[in-house]
């Protein structure tokens, strides 16, 4: 596989050139405690400020009977039943809180008049698979079935995460269509986490650029996994990317960088999506780094992603 030096879309690369902290190397286990220091969302009042929102928290059951905290955002003075946006959060599946890129999520909050969801899962590798993907499940179970109570509507609900978030949404859907959970309306899967093996071709392309390259993903597997991984042990749910039955499972939003790891098994899974017959929208987004959009909301590139993900909301939801 060819060690050429990716070259960035034009913007990004002007902003990694004005950006030197941002790390060329991979992350080791090392340095997850200094990563969840700094790997941070803003605050909620901050978020929500300057538009017409409001919020609150809910202790929500999670697996093994965890309590676990879900942050509702919700448009002011709306009182029919709101469709919902279910988020999970970025991180590796070692890092992050609920309010990691929670500002795209309440634009569209605003903008669509739909309520919002964040929920704070435990991280590995102190709470290794199944914690994360179950508690995120639970979440969801607790947000359904407490739907007239909290004002969604249950026909109306899209899971939505990046990277690991999206890694977990699609383990939360393929969750809800084998357990009979709720009949979510979507998926939408940004630049999703979804294969343990970490060997795809993207994968073995990107090595040592940092920017959450293979050696960076394996940190994040191995802390999720442990000795399980690489062996029949690890379920479809934890690693989206082995599952074999692709039905039956909701629309699907999916987009990507066209330079980073996750291309390959992101392009891979719309695929097998279409094989089975089923609705999925893929965007690969040129010269776009991993979770380019997070590091530069400004960029055009960036405005143009954010842009096509609100209007599949859009469309998928009726609004």
């Amino acid at each position: 596989m060819s060690s050429r030096a990716p070259k960035y879309a034009l913007e990004l690369q002007a902003w990694l050139d004005a950006n030197p902290e941002v790390s060329r190397t991979s992350l080791r286990q090392e340095d997850i405690g200094q990563l969840r220091e700094t790997f941070v969302g803003n605050s909620i009042h901050s978020i929500i400020a300057g538009r017409n929102l409001e919020s609150y928290e809910l202790t929500v059951p999670g697996y093994l009977g965890a309590e676990l905290t879900l942050t509702v955002i919700q448009p002011r003075g709306v009182a029919s039943l709101r469709p919902l946006i279910f988020n999970i959060h970025s991180g590796g599946m070692i890092a992050g809180d609920r309010f990691i890129g929670l500002e795209t999520i309440a634009q569209w909050a605003d903008d669509f008049q739909v309520a919002a969801t964040s929920i704070e899962y435990r991280l590995a590798p102190e709470f290794p698979d199944p914690y994360p993907i179950e508690d995120c499940y639970r979440a969801l179970i607790y947000v359904a079935e407490n739907a007239s109570e909290l004002g969604i509507d249950p026909k109306k609900i899209v899971v939505t995460g990046l990277s690991a978030g999206g890694g977990l949404s699609a383990g939360v859907a393929l969750l809800a269509r084998d357990r009979d959970g709720p009949e979510l309306a979507g998926q939408m899967l940004i630049c999703p986490m979804l294969d343990e093996r970490n060997d795809s071709r993207s994968g073995r392309q990107f090595v040592d650029i940092g920017l959450w390259d293979r050696g960076s993903n394996d940190v994040g597997w191995s802390a999720l996994l442990g000795d399980r991984r690489h062996t029949p042990l690890v379920s479809i749910y934890a690693s989206p990317a082995m599952n074999v039955d692709y039905s039956g499972l909701p629309p699907t939003f999916l987009d990507v960088g066209s330079h980073e790891i996750f291309r390959s098994e992101v392009l891979q899974y719309a695929e097998s999506i279409w094989l089975a017959g089923g609705d999925c929208e893929l965007h690969v987004w040129a010269g776009a780094f991993h979770g380019f959009d997070l590091a530069a909301p400004g960029a055009e590139i960036s405005k143009r992603a954010v842009s096509a993900r609100g209007e599949w909301l859009r469309r998928v939801l009726d609004l």
